[in-house]
């Protein structure tokens, strides 16, 4: 391939993955107008590729094996954008010419939109480790339909969107590596709150991401998930949880300030600010979320951004020193992941 031809595929990669956010993530591509030039299309590649990883798992009709192979076949290829760049690869899985070879399958990516994302890993060397990690979230949704403990929740919270926080620091510019920590916080934040807001949705396609041995210890259960019960054990559940994920967002608040590109500090506090507010949302419908979804609308999304602008950390404010995420006392002194 040509220079100019291969410039012009990235070009239409970038294009075509602008198209996939703006169609499939309103909230982030509304929060991504804070960000500008080569850093806005950076971002939409790297949704881009999340993307379609996750259509790969949620893909009606797809078999558990070919989805295995496919998956596999992610691999191999982010295996390969790191081939010319072996410091920048997973010191967990080895040097990434050794893991070429594979099963072929379709890919799940066009091909420009992973040119684009390989020009975006190029540009601001972003390191493997993260994208394998996310691969690996994949997999547990194809083998893990039930959550028994906090930990292992955790867990499938890092690999699914911590690990997207991770991928996004270079892409925002950091001063400071202590803010990788905060970022992935704040994909902790978002996916708990994709979780408590979505758990109808869940069921109906066969999964419970609540821990069992959480909601036993309310004296709930699945059956009570089914059938929608909103009463007083459901409500100090979701209090519970709901102070969980906002332990998580002001964590993620911490690592703002050393975010040194142009917009970012701004975009990722509106960015956590939307998606906080989704808590809100479910706390104002009394914790029910089976009879209707819980959102943010256009018009609070045009707040949140003005206190952005005008008031910047009140719209993703940090607790002073290190705020803990809530345990239950049976899990006191369980692992932390990332």
């Amino acid at each position: 391939m040509s220079v100019s031809d291969e410039r012009a595929l990235v070009r239409r990669g970038y294009w075509l993955a602008r198209r996939v956010t703006r169609h499939h993530a309103k909230s982030f591509f509304f929060a991504s107008y804070l960000l500008f030039g080569q850093r806005r299309k950076a971002a939409f590649a790297l949704y881009a590729f999340c993307r379609r990883l996750d259509d790969l798992v949620d893909e009606a009709g797809s078999g558990m094996e070919e989805l295995s192979v496919r998956l596999g076949r992610a691999r191999r290829m982010v295996a390969e954008l790191y081939v010319p760049m072996p410091e920048l690869a997973s010191r967990e899985l080895g040097p990434p010419g050794g893991r070429l070879e594979g099963v072929a399958a379709r890919s799940p990516w066009d091909a420009g939109e992973f040119a684009a994302l390989a020009h975006t890993v190029r540009h601001y060397r972003i390191p493997e480790q993260p994208f394998q990690d996310l691969i690996s979230g994949m997999e547990m949704d194809l083998t893990k339909h039930r959550y028994d403990t906090w930990e292992e929740l955790d867990l499938y919270c890092y690999r699914v969107a911590g690990v997207v926080g991770l991928m996004l620091t270079p892409v925002l510019g950091c001063s400071d590596e202590g803010a990788l920590q905060p970022a992935a916080d704040l994909g902790r934040g978002m996916q708990l709150t994709n979780i408590l807001r979505d758990v109808r949705e869940d069921l109906e396609r066969g999964r419970v991401y609540l821990p069992s041995q959480e909601l036993a210890s309310f004296g709930l259960s699945e059956d009570d998930l089914r059938q929608g019960k909103v009463d007083a054990r459901w409500r100090d559940f979701m209090r519970f949880q709901v102070e969980r994920a906002r332990t998580y967002y002001a964590r993620a608040a911490q690592g703002v300030p050393s975010l040194t590109g142009f917009g970012s500090q701004r975009m990722v506090r509106l960015m956590g600010a939307i998606y906080g507010d989704i808590l809100r949302d479910i706390e104002a419908r009394d914790y029910d979320v089976f009879s209707a979804r819980a959102y943010v609308t256009t018009r609070r999304k045009l707040s949140l951004a003005a206190a952005a602008f005008i008031r910047p950390k009140s719209v993703l404010p940090s607790l002073p020193g290190e705020p803990r995420v809530p345990l239950l006392p049976s899990e006191v002194g369980g692992q932390r992941h990332g």
